[in-house]
């Protein structure tokens, strides 16, 4: 009997290309539906009753931990699916069914499948699977939960959220500019940390600029619109962005 599996991912590329990958290599998996947010995913297993879910960590608005915490215990299987290769995934490691990285390569896609195989046909490994995920998901000090991994020229470094004042676009680069002064460059498009950052926290001003809603101090038209810093740095604001970001302070 096939796994009845739902894939939750807002980026509908990445939810297709999933559900193709496991139509045509993995036979023992039924897609039984997909969902772009949190919200569709609960109202999906209301109807599809999946046995399994392929999760997006990040996601705009209501991300793949809080959905999780939102579900009636028991938990489903999870396998998790990110776009970021920088999140040291160690907590994953011993605490999650598994992980797939984005893009997905095929033999890691057949490896958590078999993996899904054996805690949904094994109840022993399916309670221990539901305990070290309650353990993952409920962890506010998860390091996947409050600290951004950007690798550097001299490897890996993990930025606290509060440390990080803005990010700013350099081509298809990003660079992560921290409040102690440093600045780090990371290979990942601004687009990618948009969509990973808590979007309470992190808004983007401008197309070259996301900034950290906690280091906000004022807004200035004095030169154009610009977002004041604590530490004084000026951040352009575009035109276009503004009556949402001022949305966004009312509520902050």
């Amino acid at each position: 009997m096939a796994i009845r599996v739902l894939i939750v991912d807002d980026e509908a590329d990445a939810r297709h290309n999933l559900r193709l990958m496991l139509d045509e290599q993995c036979p023992q998996i039924e897609v039984v539906g997909m969902a772009g947010s949190a919200q569709e995913a609960r109202m999906l297993m209301a109807t599809e009753a999946p046995q399994a879910l392929f999760l997006d960590i990040k996601m705009p608005g209501e991300d793949g931990f809080s959905l999780l915490r939102s579900m009636p215990v028991p938990h489903l299987p999870v396998v998790f699916t990110t776009a970021y290769d920088e999140f040291a995934l160690r907590a994953f490691k011993e605490n999650a069914l598994d992980y797939l990285e984005k893009p997905i390569d095929p033999d890691e896609l057949d490896r958590a499948v078999g993996k899904l195989a054996q805690v949904i046909g094994n109840p022993a490994e399916a309670l221990r699977h539901e305990e070290h995920l309650k353990a993952l998901v409920n962890n506010p000090a998860s390091p996947l939960s409050n600290r951004l991994a950007v690798p550097g020229k001299d490897g890996l470094l993990l930025l606290r959220h509060e440390d990080i004042l803005y990010l700013e676009a350099a081509d298809s680069y990003t660079v992560v500019h921290a409040r102690d002064g440093k600045r780090t460059v990371s290979s990942k498009h601004i687009r990618v940390f948009e969509t990973n950052l808590d979007p309470r926290k992190f808004f983007r001003v401008h197309k070259s600029f996301i900034i950290n809603l906690e280091h906000l101090v004022s807004l200035s038209r004095t030169e154009g619109n610009m977002a004041v810093l604590d530490n004084g740095a000026l951040v352009p604001v575009s035109r276009r962005r503004m009556p949402e970001l001022m949305a966004m302070l009312n509520t902050f």
